[in-house]
């Protein structure tokens, strides 16, 4: 997929004077009252307030991403055109008081996680426009350890892409119940429950609709009402 940009960050592309940033941005939940946390941090030092394209709206919005001191890497994230479903790892450190707020604190587990890519003028150090979305899901694992002495107390969470929900199955089933949910004035499924039932006739005798598959079989049907053996 292409992705457009505007004539002067083409122009600075072309001439080297871009430096890029990552912006890795938490929705979490609050254990008490289920609220949403949000939290964010880049691969800079300091506090900054930055633009970036929300991955839901597709609208640039300003959010402060905090020093990264605690994001020490985000695993390659491969751009593909089609629906596959991506796995990418965020390391985090537990040195990081933040961080253990984040982790410790709050409920991480199906937590949203955004990455964003931003870029930067080498001369105003400013950015050339808002930073696009690289990825979007949710944290699969988070776990939190205790090292032991001289070990490392990293905090690798598992994000899975957004694109996973399209391998769901639909637990709903369908009904007339299910039907009336979506639509009152829908009644396709009106005798789903009773028409396995209803008496067919082939020629001379009686009987019920043969199912397999969820279809009927005229076959089966004919065959239960005598016509041949």
């Amino acid at each position: 997929m292409t992705r457009a940009i505007d004539a002067g960050t083409y122009a600075a592309l072309s001439a080297h004077r871009l430096v890029p940033r990552d912006f890795i941005w938490f929705v979490v939940r609050d254990r008490v009252t289920g609220n949403p946390v949000t939290d964010g941090y880049w691969s800079d030092v300091g506090t900054i307030a930055a633009e970036v394209i929300d991955p839901d709206s597709g609208a640039p919005v300003t959010r402060t991403f905090n020093a990264g001191g605690g994001l020490i890497s985000i695993a390659d994230i491969p751009l593909v055109s089609n629906l596959t479903v991506q796995n990418v790892t965020v390391t985090l450190s537990q040195v990081s008081e933040r961080i253990n707020d984040l982790l410790r604190t709050y409920d991480c587990k199906q937590g949203r996680v955004q990455i964003f890519r931003g870029l930067f003028d080498r001369g105003t150090r400013a950015m050339v426009g808002p930073a696009w979305s690289r990825f979007a899901g949710t944290i699969d694992e988070a776990p939190v350890t205790t090292p032991k002495e001289n070990d490392a107390g990293d905090v690798v969470l598992t994000c899975t892409g957004n694109t996973q929900e399209l391998t769901r199955a639909n637990s709903d089933t369908r009904s007339h119940a299910s039907q009336q949910l979506r639509d009152e004035a829908d009644e396709f499924y009106l005798h789903t429950a009773t028409v396995s039932d209803w008496q067919q006739y082939w020629g001379k005798s009686a009987g019920t609709l043969g199912v397999t598959g969820g279809a009927p079989n005229p076959i089966e049907a004919a065959r239960a009402a005598g016509l041949f053996s």
